[in-house]
């Protein structure tokens, strides 16, 4: 047991470095005894710059579940890491070097500007920790992983082995994303795509033996010298007798010719299309289907190569319109305004290309049915259960993945290519020597590894796979994998499919999708924008936990958030309410150790909130278990603020404040009642409010060295009391109605009134029972219970089902006031009645409403008459006083 010290006054940055610093110390976020394991791991952020708020929230949820089932008495394991994020980080080091420098990375050559990445991912990935321990996650820092580490790296390499072995690695010619400035492929979630207002473009193409023409449609007329057939739609009668005849090609000698293909839309433009298979990805299936051949027109820094004749050399953009220019010429042309979906780099917002190029590839097919049928069997769950159509729709249209980049920051593709004999050697080890000649003329493949490749083996090459390590073995699969459902198709999907092949598991039981953290106006955060959040900043200005707990209560699983800074602010009025309340409790705690109240001493304030303990317990547990963290803080949230703070803590000084003798055991009591109700309300929130859950908690009697250990509060613990909550809602009925007249009354708070209260006589107990609560809330100066009282002439009343509550006002108020304040009361009553009136004649309610809920209307219809009677009686009574 340690009690440190008391409260003092709270710094929230001072607390929550120190705490932090103090878990890592000690330890505590390895995974220590438990009966079962539990895993997360990080999805790794890119080592290319700062985190932004939906990295905030995506730690924040991960950081609550590890805690949460830490405390469930888990073996809990989260894996913290970084990713090298290849184009990414290459681009972003490439940029300020010819900023500061004016240099490129063929000025510094590969091993150079290798070393100049090494050292940037060094610094950034530092600031990536520090934002992270910032936030308080309780990751274990000792297994920290980086995606080229040199056991991920040979992770890679077994993985790319294995695949090629299989024959599921190839190396071809097939369309990819290419970013001419970048000179690289690009993965299609590194391509952003933008809607825009262009042209679409009719180009007239003779028929070669003179007898017409065929007017295709086209938005990429630089393409034009790619062309190596028209296609039309078989059924399509507008071009059905030209099928099989040739055309000419424009601003060419060469001829091509008509061909029918089920891919082409009759509605689009004309109704034909040129076929480009070097160009674009449909093109290139049908050029396959009808053994074209593949014309590519382009370099690789987007100029028109040789095939374009007199526009070789050109750029793309200038060569477009060259090219229009001549067909204008020709009378060829015809321009019509067209909506285009236009994709550019993400790096550097260059248009891409789509660009016949040769690369290595993965054969999706074998791969895509187990990582469909894992989901189907229910091994992998998604959550919200919607994600799960996202995810089975990119694998049932997959392609083959292209897996080369040609970038020089990476896994080089661990392939040798032999110019004696040409051949190409893949090995998991470094060569020197051909496998198949033996000849020591080999190079590298200069191409790097596509940055998805290494980040699919996440959560089994963080292990320690293909060693069968003891990490391995105890925590995977995982339990939960945390992100965003924009990635569904890029990485979860691939992290399964891989994980199934090489591991025979799922790599993770659930996958908890959340949205997208917007501004106030719903926008992403985007530098045009200028309404970029730094959450390092919203961290200074308030809390850390502040913070996590809007963040986490912001919004359900799968839904956007909008932040509004009003949230944190709202979200650090109950930090400070935790810490003045526990300050509250700390002084009334010297005599008190951390035994549990003795049941049978309990009064009824202490039977109620130890109910409304449970009955939290059990919903916060609930909710946390089926990932609905928004209804989980909110659980906690009324009940510490409501419940604890605005009801019982002022409920417990009846007994604290008593004197005499006879007090001495119902302050005991009292005081082990609110000690703990706060340790289990710290504890419920302590996944949520990391940093001053821990800081109250070593200034309480408490057992243990941590909360983050501490056994979360059980259901079984603590039991719900139907009897005392409904006792005691009786009792805070009176305290509001008596708050509420006051307020109409304009009676300060803190002027005493004599009072007198008329229950029924099924409530006198009760509210005898609740005499000294009334004294100390209603701040009485005399106190009658009654059922038999008399109405004085001249008082306030206030009405509510089983019981009146009179406050003389001779010499107190204008009963003119009182008069008008019933006649308000009365019409509020009469309008309720007439409301219920129509609902229970209306025959479609009462013969289409369930029995329970027809009768529970007609009950709330006679509790209302009976309010109004009530009413009507006073009012009555008070002008016969004032006549």
């Amino acid at each position: 047991m340690e009690k440190t010290s008391k409260l003092g006054a709270y710094d929230a940055n001072e607390i929550e470095t120190r705490r932090y610093r103090w878990w890592m110390e000690q330890g505590y976020f390895k995974p220590s005894q438990g009966d079962s394991s539990y895993a997360i791991v990080m999805p790794p952020p890119n080592v290319t710059g700062i985190l932004h708020l939906g990295h905030a929230m995506d730690m924040a949820m991960q950081d609550l579940l590890t805690r949460y089932q830490r405390m469930r008495g888990k073996r809990v394991l989260w894996m913290p890491g970084t990713d090298h994020a290849g184009i990414a980080t290459q681009t972003r080091v490439e940029s300020t070097m010819k900023k500061e420098e004016g240099l490129t990375r063929h000025d510094v050559g590969r091993e150079a500007f290798i070393e100049r990445v090494w050292a940037w991912k060094e610094t950034y990935a530092e600031v990536i920790r520090s934002q992270i321990r910032r936030m308080g996650a309780s990751c274990d820092w000792s297994r920290e992983r980086f995606t080229m580490d040199p056991g991920l790296s040979a992770a890679v390499r077994e993985v790319f082995v294995r695949l090629y072995e299989k024959g599921l690695i190839y190396r071809g010619n097939y369309i990819i994303n290419w970013c001419p400035r970048c000179e690289t492929a690009l993965s299609d979630i590194e391509v952003i795509h933008e809607e825009t207002q262009g042209l679409i473009y009719q180009i007239v193409y003779p028929l070669a033996d003179g007898t017409g023409h065929v007017v295709i449609a086209t938005t990429r007329p630089e393409t034009l010298f790619g062309d190596v057939a028209v296609a039309v739609h078989p059924d399509d009668e507008r071009y059905r007798h030209l099928i099989g005849k040739s055309l000419r090609l424009p601003l060419t000698d060469r001829v091509i010719p008509m061909i029918a293909d089920d891919y082409v839309d009759p509605a689009f433009g004309t109704g034909a299309v040129k076929i480009t298979p070097a160009h674009d990805p449909n093109d290139f299936e049908v050029g396959r289907r009808h053994g074209l051949p593949q014309i590519n027109v382009m370099n690789r820094d987007g100029t028109l190569n040789a095939h374009a004749g007199a526009f070789a050399g050109q750029d793309r953009r200038a060569a477009r319109a060259a090219i229009l220019d001549a067909l204008r010429a020709e009378n060829a042309l015809v321009e019509l305004p067209h909506q285009l979906s236009i994709g550019h780099c993400e790096r550097c917002s260059t248009v891409v290309e789509p660009w016949l190029s040769l690369q290595w590839f993965v054969r999706m097919e074998p791969l895509a049915k187990p990582a469909m049928d894992v989901v189907s069997s229910g091994a992998l769950r998604f959550v919200p259960e919607r994600f799960e159509k996202t995810y089975a729709h990119w694998l049932e249209n997959i392609r083959d993945w292209c897996i080369s980049r040609q970038l020089w920051w990476g896994h080089r593709i661990p392939a040798w290519h032999c110019s004696a004999c040409g051949e190409i050697t893949v090995s998991r080890e470094n060569i020197t020597v051909c496998g198949y000649c033996r000849s020591t003329e080999i190079e590298q493949d200069t191409d790097v590894l596509d940055t998805w490749f290494s980040s699919a083996l996440w959560p089994f090459s963080t292990m320690g796979w293909p060693e069968q390590t003891e990490d391995l073995a105890d925590f995977f699969p995982t339990q939960v994998l945390v992100t965003g459902f924009d990635i569904i198709y890029f990485w979860v999907a691939r992290m399964v499919f891989t994980s199934l092949e090489f591991t025979g598991q799922s790599p993770f039981q659930d996958v908890l999708i959340h949205g997208l953290v917007r501004d106030a106006q719903g926008r992403k955060f985007s530098k045009s924008l200028g309404n970029g959040i730094d959450p390092m900043e919203v961290i200074e200005r308030y809390s850390a936990d502040a913070l996590r707990f809007m963040l986490l209560t912001g919004a359900g699983p799968g839904q956007d958030m909008r932040f509004y800074e009003e949230r944190v602010e709202a979200a650090q009025a109950l930090v400070t309410k935790l810490w003045n309340a526990s300050r509250f409790v700390m002084m009334n705690l010297d005599d008190a150790q951390t035994e549990e109240p003795d049941a049978a001493a309990l009064k009824l304030a202490d039977r109620y909130i130890l109910s409304r303990l449970a009955a939290t317990v059990s919903e916060v547990t609930l909710k946390l278990e089926a990932y609905e963290f928004a209804e989980a803080g909110k659980a906690i949230y009324e009940f510490f603020w409501n419940d604890f703070c605005d009801w019982y803590i002022e409920l417990s000084k009846v007994s604290l404040y008593a004197e005499g003798e006879s007090a001495a055991d119902a302050r005991v009591v009292t005081k082990r009642t609110l000690r703990t109700v706060l340790d289990q309300a710290l504890r419920l929130l302590h996944p949520f409010m990391p940093f001053v859950t821990e800081e109250i908690w070593q200034t309480m009697p408490h057992d243990g060295e941590t909360i983050m250990r501490a056994p979360w509060p059980s259901v079984r613990s603590f039991k719900q009391d139907d009897d005392a909550e409904q006792r005691m809602q009786y009792v805070m009925e009176i305290i509001r109605t008596l708050r509420t007249m006051r307020q109409e009354l304009n009676l300060s708070p803190s002027k005493a009134i004599p009072l007198l209260i008329r229950p029924a006589r099924k409530r006198e107990a009760d509210v005898c029972a609740a005499a000294a609560y009334l004294e100390r809330l209603c701040n009485t100066s005399s106190l009658m219970i009654d059922p038999s009282i008399v109405a004085p002439d001249q008082c306030a009343t206030g009405v509510l089902q089983d019981a009146e509550l009179y406050v003389p006002l001779l010499g107190v108020i204008d009963l003119d006031v009182e008069c008008a304040r019933l006649e308000k009361e009365r019409a509020n009553l009469t309008f309720e009645v007439d409301r219920l009136v129509a609902k229970l004649a209306n025959p479609s309610f009462v013969e289409r409403a369930p029995d329970a809920v027809v009768a529970k209307e007609r009950e709330k219809l006679v509790g209302y008459e009976k309010q109004r009677d009530q009413v009507d009686r006073e009012l009555i009574r008070l002008r016969s006083v004032t006549e």
